[in-house]
């Protein structure tokens, strides 16, 4: 694998996420060659500190240049601020779709999500020790009540991340739209 090949892409899924279906199929569909990590089978039996050190092994050890690319869904997301928080800021281009970036709950039905130290990345984004990584953007879905639009609101400015907030979409932001984000964010 190419230190520098601009036509991979590192792609972290949400979880139960393949790298070959949903947006990753559409990235393949596109030419690009994906790598990354499923959040299936092995892997998510990893405990999540050993996920995250496979998170920053793969970028470190193949990703680490300004011409890579990142795309992140929901947890896989998650993951990679994860990763990003035990590194130096990220050299390339990221891409966060409905980033996860701490626990949650929807007042309408009760539901909650608490992922694996829930509490972390907010609290180092309001402490100023979260790494900004300067070529990130973020999309969340202005009714995501899982990445939470205003956690990610505060998150994004505590590090200094571009957002977009998606007006009438929940968590999962839609083929459409995902493919009008791709469209432009292959461009630059």
């Amino acid at each position: 694998m190419s230190l520098s090949n601009p036509e991979e892409i590192y792609y972290l899924p949400g979880m139960g996420g393949r790298l070959d279906l949903g947006l990753g199929k559409e990235l393949l569909r596109r030419g690009f060659s994906v790598c990354g990590r499923e959040t299936v089978g092995e892997f998510k039996k990893l405990n999540f500190k050993d996920q995250i050190n496979a998170v920053k092994q793969d970028l470190i050890g193949q990703f680490w240049t300004p011409e890579a690319r990142v795309i992140a869904n929901s947890f896989g997301a998650y993951l990679f601020l994860h990763a990003q928080l035990e590194l130096e800021p990220f050299p390339g281009r990221v891409l966060l779709l409905s980033p996860i970036v701490g626990g949650s709950s929807h007042s309408k039905t009760g539901m909650r999500f608490y992922p694996p130290r829930a509490n972390v990345l907010r609290q180092a984004a309001n402490e100023g020790n979260f790494p900004t990584t300067a070529n990130a953007v973020v999309y969340v879905g202005e009714n995501d009540w899982q990445a939470g639009p205003q956690a990610l609101k505060d998150f994004c400015d505590a590090t200094a991340i571009e957002l977009h907030m998606v007006p009438d979409r929940g968590h999962t932001l839609g083929v459409d739209y995902v493919s009008n984000i791709l469209d432009d964010w292959f461009l630059v």
